[in-house]
């Protein structure tokens, strides 16, 4: 096992990862439709106490996914979390209104009343996935950051990686394919919460509006989706040589990636055919409540076969615009072979941490939320 081998596993790891998280947004998808799908007060906190039940996956997945990056490519944490804070503080704000809104909605006291912390839950549901999905795309479309790693022998300001501009990843926001990506996540995130909702809440108003909204966000989402990929694939890629660390643009190096890892190409057919699958099967037959499962495996498959591409096959995963030579791969970022490879041994448990959350899961979905649940005190 060699100093390459343990980059790319981690790079796998940190993609997983990166996977799971977009596939537990539908969360944020299914409350950004609390008022398309509830419309009345029992109905809204059928489905807020349906998700209520799972926000927390998905804000420690984005935790463990930070910590995962600091621990194996600490560089890339550095850069990003520290130069475009302002872009992660945003992100991380709008989960902390979502937290707050689970827990005191329906409080005694609540002066503010529950549809005010329920709007809380529509603006995480909005902002969360497009924000993510933005901070995403800079992987494949650059960020403005210079490193400059002669900088660590400065005793006044060791700092060895700073924003170009002030915006602090703010900027992110002004390039239109990022937006594209955002909002394709966000409807992907819709298109999963439709899904998760359908299985989870047995009401048959809310399950028959969920399958409407499932069409139209799904349809959406592959018009966005398709455009951004098509137009990854064909564009300029950032391709570094491996001897000297030189880093350079190559046509379509996207798409060769694809092609030259055959296999990931297989995993990206598998996971769309299953996340379409998901969605046609979903909307056609009433009775089939299951289409959550096939489509997060797919979303799962598709979101790492992207990732994979970005930073495997001597490729710069996170692409400086102000300099091309700045720009991180995972062999200029990462951290310390030992340090790899005392992690790898700790990362052998992911298997029964995983098995765990499964087991869990299913203890909490064993009965389906239904309108007699929502009147006990415990429901939110």
């Amino acid at each position: 096992m060699t100093y390459e081998f343990y980059q790319q596993y981690w790079w796998f790891l940190v993609s997983l990862l990166g996977a799971l998280l977009v596939f537990l947004m539908f969360v944020q998808g299914a409350n950004s439709m609390i008022f398309n799908l509830g419309r009345t007060d029992i109905e809204r906190r059928m489905l807020i106490n349906s998700t209520g039940r799972k926000w927390e996956l998905t804000f420690t997945t984005l935790v463990t996914f930070g910590g995962a990056f600091f621990a194996s490519f600490p560089l890339f944490y550095s850069t990003s979390f520290g130069g475009a804070y302002w872009l992660w503080m945003v992100i991380l704000f709008s989960f902390v209104l979502q937290a707050v809104s689970y827990e005191f909605q329906n409080k005694l006291g609540n002066v503010f009343g529950a549809k005010t912390f329920q709007i809380f839950l529509v603006i995480n549901g909005i902002l969360g996935p497009l924000l993510l999905g933005g901070a995403v795309a800079t992987f494949f479309d650059g960020s403005n950051f210079i490193i400059d790693k002669s900088n660590i022998t400065r005793l006044g300001q060791p700092v060895i990686s700073r924003w170009a501009n002030a915006s602090n990843g703010l900027d992110a926001l002004l390039d239109v394919w990022n937006l594209v990506f955002g909002l394709a996540v966000f409807f992907l995130a819709r298109v999963l919460g439709t899904l998760y909702l359908v299985n989870n809440v047995d009401d048959p108003q809310i399950r028959s509006r969920s399958r409407r909204q499932l069409l139209i966000n799904a349809g959406i989402f592959l018009v966005l989706f398709l455009t951004f990929l098509g137009r990854t694939l064909l564009k300029d890629g950032y391709a570094y040589e491996p001897a000297t660390g030189v880093i350079s643009m190559q046509p379509q190096k996207y798409f060769h990636n694809l092609i030259e890892m055959w296999y990931l190409l297989l995993v990206l057919v598998l996971g769309v055919v299953m996340l379409l699958f998901a969605v046609v099967r979903t909307a056609l037959d009433k009775a089939y409540i299951k289409g959550i499962w096939p489509g997060s495996i797919g979303v799962v498959l598709v979101v790492l076969v992207l990732l994979l591409c970005a930073g495997w096959n001597h490729t710069a995963y996170y692409p400086s615009n102000a300099d091309l030579q700045s720009s991180l791969t995972i062999a200029n970022s990462c951290s310390s072979e030992f340090t790899l490879r005392a992690m790898s041994v700790v990362s052998l448990f992911i298997p029964f941490v995983l098995g765990y959350i499964a087991y869990v899961w299913y203890l909490m979905d064993r009965k389906k939320i239904d309108a007699k649940e929502i009147i006990s005190e415990d429901a939110y």
